[in-house]
């Protein structure tokens, strides 16, 4: 049977993965793979890096040029990759804990100079590879390692500080809507500027367990039950928005990308020097 065209993208000698079975993570690295193939890139001109935690590990088994960064770095790594070679398509795979805390500082910042990057959020709710503690985005009331009793920190929502920061490309899918969510990936590749796709996963393991959810079917349907696209969640009462949460194509903007803009200033300081 000849393989299918999305398939070249992996490393063959580096399968199976190392992630739990039932884990959401290998459905959104392969549609990070056909969003790639959707949109025809170049497969020698395209990067993907990204951080630690259970969600980075994807980019040992993608067969791109690929960083493994330092935890929360993936950003700033990205970003310099972009500045030296601004024609490459850069995409960046992150957890919630990767990117919302540790690296939180990275990713506002990434989003305000709207650096012309892909960022793909995993977002597990969890610190699922360091043994299962509430991350910024557990919500209230789950339990973790370190919140038995149920967390009482207000989580963040990855999609609305992106838009807030300055991101000109936001959308959110989950590892139930796959089409969806190759639809919403392609949609941040084609966008001039920096991208956020918050992707929900299931984490039957850590947050699961923990939480009466430990079958991953029932994760997901979770997902189908609970996810509105944004345009049928607009218009809900706001007594029906409870326990519910839009996706699709939540902001977009334009805006110069930062590249561009810095390009700007190499223009200028090449003036004055003449």
């Amino acid at each position: 049977m000849k393989p299918r065209v999305y398939e070249q993208h992996f490393r063959q000698n580096r399968l199976p993965h190392l992630w739990c079975p039932g884990c959401g993570n290998g459905i959104v690295m392969k549609a990070i793979v056909e969003a790639i193939v959707k949109k025809n890139l170049d497969p020698d001109k395209t990067v993907i890096v990204s951080g630690i935690g259970c969600s980075s590990r994807a980019s040992g088994y993608m067969d791109f040029d690929t960083l493994h960064t330092a935890h929360g770095r993936a950003i700033p790594f990205a970003t310099g990759i972009k500045l030296a070679r601004p024609k490459l398509n850069v995409i960046v795979i992150t957890g919630d804990g990767d990117c919302m805390a540790i690296g939180g500082n990275h990713f506002i910042h990434g989003a305000r100079r709207n650096v012309d990057l892909t960022v793909v959020l995993f977002n597990n709710n969890i610190y699922g590879m360091t043994g299962g503690q509430a991350s910024p985005t557990t919500p209230l009331d789950k339990k973790a390692t370190t919140a038995p009793y149920g967390c009482v920190d207000n989580p963040f929502d990855p999609c609305n500080l992106a838009a807030a920061a300055g991101a000109t490309y936001v959308a959110r899918s989950t590892a139930y809507h796959v089409p969806h969510l190759i639809n919403m990936i392609a949609g941040g590749i084609e966008n001039k500027g920096f991208s956020l796709i918050e992707a929900i996963v299931q984490c039957p393991t850590a947050f699961g367990r923990k939480n009466k959810m430990a079958d991953p079917a029932q994760m997901m349907m979770w997902m189908r039950d609970n996810a509105v696209m944004k345009p049928a969640f607009d218009k809900l009462a706001d007594d029906k928005k409870v326990g519910k949460f839009p996706i699709g194509l939540l902001h977009q903007h334009q805006s110069i990308d930062y590249d561009h803009a810095y390009d700007k200033v190499i223009e200028i300081a090449g003036g004055v020097e003449k």
